[in-house]
């Protein structure tokens, strides 16, 4: 993977690390979206990585968008195709059926937390900066921004956000449900590692089937959703995995899972 340019990627055990290396502030460019699809794309083939974790290096987690390449768009339609791939991208990410982990560190504004907000869990440093600050800069969100900040810190609170511009801490984050835990400063990606290291020991197809699961529970109705949810129940019942869970809690041991 060393053809990349902006990112960095690599394993660890079997977890799959999409590092953001666009100093000073990992600016979201359309070269790194490029590149943040092609890395998911392999980790997504990949059978051996079972998590994926996202961060940036350096002062950030992301900025925002790379306002200098907004210098060079001459007419309305090449922004709206600009938005419309950034948020095909992230669309694919939140449909990823792999958990994916953003890491926050530092600040995570405008694109960066629209692709933080893309992903299944976030975790932040207490004192991360989140915000969307694009109407300071007389544009609007482009990357599904209006309409994922709203699912998870309600409506209100999203429209106080928006038009302030003002950011959140992580504490606050947390407290608004927009992150979903902090983690110590001093340690952060080696916590952030241990979080992904626990998900990483669950069975891929139960995993995969609760990741299905949750997406339909917002868009499908409740009915329909418990009937998918039964089916899905019936086909992970068959899988080794299953039967090795149900083994050993008889035995009160931890499970071997072979993602079978």
């Amino acid at each position: 993977m060393s053809e990349f340019k902006l990112i960095n990627v690599h394993t660890e055990e079997r977890i799959g690390i999409v590092t953001l290396s666009h100093p000073p502030a990992n600016t979201l460019s359309q070269q790194m979206i490029q590149e943040v699809e092609t890395a998911f794309d392999r980790f997504s083939e990949d059978a051996s990585v079972k998590v994926i974790l996202l961060h940036g290096e350096g002062r950030f987690f992301a900025a925002g968008a790379d306002i200098k390449e907004f210098t060079s768009v001459k007419h309305g339609d090449q922004f709206r195709e600009m938005s419309r791939e950034g948020q095909r991208v992230f669309r694919k990410i939140e449909l990823m059926t792999k958990p994916v982990i953003a890491a926050i560190h530092g600040a995570a504004l405008g694109g960066g937390l629209e692709l933080a907000m893309a992903c299944h869990i976030r975790l932040a440093a207490p004192d991360a900066k989140l915000g969307l600050p694009e109407l300071q800069l007389g544009l609007v969100p482009g990357f599904a921004g209006t309409q994922r900040l709203p699912e998870l810190v309600g409506k209100a609170k999203a429209t106080e956000m928006l038009l302030t511009s003002d950011p959140i801490t992580g504490e606050e984050a947390v407290a608004a449900g927009l992150v979903n835990r902090t983690l110590s400063g001093e340690n952060f990606m080696e916590e952030a590692k241990k979080f992904a290291e626990n998900i990483s020991n669950k069975g891929s197809h139960s995993v995969s089937y609760v990741l299905e699961l949750i997406e339909k529970s917002g868009n499908e109705p409740i009915e329909r959703g418990q009937e998918i949810e039964a089916v899905r129940f019936g086909d992970v019942s068959e899988t080794y995995d299953a039967s090795e869970g149900i083994k050993a809690f008889m035995e009160k041991r931890k499970p071997k899972f072979e993602d079978r």
